[in-house]
């Protein structure tokens, strides 16, 4: 029997993320169905970012703006996450959220996946930082300074989040 035909086993469920067990892997996903959009908003040749504490990894992490689809409202959609995410944390609205598409960033570990969102015609309306004290730090950065910034970010102890490599990827290039 391959480990695809196997019965998933929970292991423990907790309030957001299952752990599970198909054969000899194990692995975790989101509790209750829950998905995640990671926002992409480039304005006038800046992206924006966040820094926020991560307790996985007992240190501040640099990320794109992101979070849950559905944890407040069954009826949430991606656009709607995106929106609203973009808003509380980066403290930017938008003209326009494009959906690229589904991405799993590490699916040997994880079952989870995100949907990338790209966020045009940038307003800025607030400081952001998150609610309900999750002290968000939001960088401007431009694209040409992304490779430098991560570097020095990296340098002060931070962690880097692995979808930053979608604006690192130029330079990685050669």
């Amino acid at each position: 029997m391959s480990t695809s035909e196997e019965p998933v086993e929970i292991m423990w469920q907790g309030k957001w993320l299952v752990g599970k067990r198909q054969g000899k892997w194990e692995f975790v996903g989101r509790a209750r169905g829950m998905r995640a959009v990671a926002i992409l908003a480039i304005d006038a040749g800046h992206v924006l970012l966040v820094e926020q504490m991560r307790v996985p990894l007992g240190k501040r992490s640099i990320e794109l703006p992101a979070g849950l689809v559905g944890d407040h409202d069954d009826s949430d959609t991606f656009e709607e996450a995106a929106r609203r995410e973009l808003e509380e944390e980066a403290g930017y609205r938008c003209d326009t959220v494009e959906l690229i598409g589904p991405f799993y960033p590490s699916p040997g570990m994880v079952s989870e996946s995100f949907t990338l969102a790209r966020a045009t015609g940038l307003t800025r309306v607030s400081d952001g930082g998150g609610v309900d004290g999750e002290d968000i730090t939001v960088h401007r950065v431009a694209l040409t300074d992304i490779p430098a910034f991560v570097a020095a970010k990296r340098a002060e102890g931070y962690a880097i989040d692995g979808k930053l490599l979608l604006v690192l990827g130029p330079s990685l290039l050669g």
